[in-house]
């Protein structure tokens, strides 16, 4: 019974330690668990959320994504400056574009080319930043036109629930199911498992991680079409550190940096948890800084769960 019960601790203590916090913080707080407070919270992670399925993808596969955040700010500025520019309509269609060939470019250098994933998207980060500066000279931007419909994404409601959550809720439950249900799901899950092993199975692991990044590049231009929608602007610096908040969520769900196992309901919850703990230290009066000491942390003991449980595997 100890065993089972240590064992049980051992795969869900982190969701054990989460059931506590909010207990904790709806204790201190009255206004934590309130309908509005939460429908708040998942209208905030609802950004980081869209960019963590596609990353979901890029880590499952065995690889990182690190690009994202300087890639949300580059895509935000875009598609404000071309709705000023052309429209809605056309200004979001180039933003998907745009972001599906920052994420192609990642996968020809990573999953073609074979380089290091994380010097490849570390140093996409600093590219797109710069590339962000040289599009906008410098300057902010702001849809001029405050009526335009493009509105609708980032401050709209269906049925009382924001659009950004109508809209990361539906993108999660169709990429669950290409993760699961799919021929290329089944293909992340083998090259991230043993790539070598996925490779004589007649599986193209270039080709797959290749997708896996273009899918992190269309998640995070839908996540910049949002953000632009919900702020009607954009700043140079919008995304910044948004990489790590994203991959906190990823492994706070359970998703292995190792590659080879992980969901998209695990990260859709591990985004949740991030944002209701930072929510509930905002709410106990604890200063902005403390939100990153807190994801600090919890990358560190996700991990180390995480690597703790690959080697009782690989030992039993």
């Amino acid at each position: 019974m100890s065993l089972h019960f240590a064992a049980l601790l051992r795969r869900h203590g982190l969701l054990v330690a989460f059931a506590l916090f909010l207990a904790l913080v709806a204790v201190q707080a009255e206004a934590f668990l309130t309908p509005s407070n939460v429908l708040d919270v998942l209208r905030q992670v609802s950004i980081i959320g869209m960019m963590a399925l596609g990353v979901t993808f890029v880590v499952v596969a065995g690889r990182l994504d690190l690009s994202v955040g300087s890639m949300l700010t580059l895509l935000t500025v875009i598609v404000v400056d071309r709705t000023n520019a052309f429209g809605p309509g056309l200004a979001i269609l180039v933003t998907l574009l745009a972001g599906l060939a920052a994420g192609a470019w990642n996968g020809l250098l990573v999953g073609v080319f074979r380089l290091n994933a994380l010097i490849v998207t570390l140093a996409m980060l600093s590219f797109l930043q710069g590339l962000t500066l040289a599009y906008s000279g410098g300057s902010n931007v702001n849809v001029a036109d405050g009526t335009t419909w493009f509105a609708a994404f980032g401050r709209g409601s269906l049925w009382g629930i924001p659009a950004p959550v109508v809209i990361f809720a539906l993108s999660a439950a169709v990429l669950a199911f290409v993760l699961k249900r799919t021929r290329f799901g089944r293909a992340i899950f083998a090259v991230g498992g043993n790539e070598t092993a996925a490779t004589y199975s007649g599986i193209d692991a270039r080709l797959v991680v290749f997708a896996a990044y273009c899918l992190s590049g269309l998640t995070t231009a839908i996540a910049a079409i949002i953000m632009g929608s919900r702020v009607m602007g954009a700043q140079n610096t919008i995304g910044q550190g948004y990489e790590l908040t994203v991959l906190a969520g990823v492994i706070l769900g359970g998703t292995s940096l190792l590659g080879g196992s992980g969901s998209i309901g695990r990260t859709v919850l591990g985004v949740a948890m991030l944002g209701f703990i930072q929510n509930g230290l905002l709410l106990m009066g604890y200063p902005y800084y403390v939100q990153w000491l807190v994801t600090w942390g919890i990358i560190i003991l996700a991990v180390w769960i995480d690597l703790g449980a690959k080697r009782g595997r690989i030992l039993a």
